[in-house]
């Protein structure tokens, strides 16, 4: 069972990594679109 559970984990940090990095994108396309709304 150990051995699965750290075959697993490198999936795990990708997933992770690309969770976050969608999130950063969306959080950046929100405040770039509330920036042109308060600049107009």
């Amino acid at each position: 069972m150990a051995k699965n559970r750290h075959g697993a984990e490198p999936n795990l940090k990708g997933t992770l990594v690309s969770v976050f990095g969608v999130g950063i994108i969306i959080i950046i396309m929100w405040f770039a679109t509330y920036f042109l709304y308060v600049a107009r």
